[in-house]
């Protein structure tokens, strides 16, 4: 049997106590700054300063280390979502310069810029409460700002120049905030119901104008037609009556059926008839 009477609780506690005391202070004193993060440095919660990826140390209870998300971050402004939202926004809801409403699509790539980490920090004491905070309204307004510029119709078929400009705006706004622009593409515009509609019709008449175009064309291709052959036919029939009467007149019309005859003399005759080609005058 165990013999208890010798163990000193006492000193097992004292034991135990400066173990735990140690490994307080081991994982108080050392920790890791992730790839694709940046700490931010706080004693007695004044700011002294930041880290860089790697293992680091501070002071127990004096100090803490503040980790600020700097990898690429994505603002998709689609249909699916409410507006606000970084990881899943509406559409920007703008108008165009003929005061037409218009929701726009846009994707923004940025990242926060390390060297803006401790000013970060101070003002939003993270990354994801400054992208609501300073990157998305900026994205909105600036799409709204450029959105003004042109009319409905240019926005679709000039989508791609407008996208270029909201990427170098956004290029000369965001870094002076502390963010770095990666990308942003501008995929889309749509319009209310009753635009669409008005557009679908104007489609429509278009098509429907150019159809009957093409049929009074057609029209008045075969009426010209028409017009050609009778003028063809009235100058043939001028042409033979000149050579009738130049060339003797019923003489010829005679000359002209002899010329046709085949030498057979009807085999019947109606009363008081003259043989055909037989003048029996005097």
């Amino acid at each position: 049997m165990i013999d208890y009477s010798n163990i000193n609780i006492s000193k097992i506690a004292k034991n135990l106590f400066i173990s735990i005391g140690v490994l307080i202070l081991l994982f108080g004193t050392f920790g890791t700054i992730g790839a694709g993060e940046i700490g931010v440095r706080t004693r007695f919660s004044k700011v002294v300063g930041t880290i860089q990826p790697g293992i680091y140390m501070k002071v127990p209870f004096m100090e803490q280390v503040h980790k600020i998300d700097i990898k690429v971050k994505t603002v998709d402004y689609d249909k699916n979502g409410v507006e606000g939202d970084a990881m899943d926004t509406s559409a920007l809801s703008a108008s165009s310069k003929d005061l037409q409403a218009v929701w726009a699509n846009i994707v923004v790539n940025y990242s926060v810029n390390p060297m803006n980490a401790i000013e970060i920090y101070t003002n939003y004491r993270s990354a994801e409460q400054f992208g609501f905070a300073i990157v998305e309204p900026i994205i909105r307004e600036t799409v709204k700002s450029i959105t003004a510029q042109y009319t409905a119709e240019e926005l679709v078929t000039k989508r791609l120049e407008i996208s270029d400009k909201v990427f170098a705006l956004l290029s000369e706004q965001l870094p002076s905030k502390g963010a770095i622009l990666s990308q942003s593409n501008l995929t889309n515009f749509d319009f209310s119901p009753a635009f669409n509609k008005a557009i679908e019709d104007k489609v429509t008449a278009v098509q429907n104008a150019e159809t009957q175009k093409n049929k009074l064309e057609q029209i008045k291709y075969e009426a010209q037609q028409t017009i050609e052959t009778a003028k063809a036919t009235a100058e043939a029939q001028r042409i033979s009556a000149q050579a009738l009467a130049a060339q003797g007149g019923s003489d010829y019309v005679q000359l002209k059926a002899i010329e046709k005859w085949d030498g057979h003399l009807p085999t019947q005759m109606i009363p008081n008839s003259s043989v055909p080609f037989l003048n029996l005058k005097n």
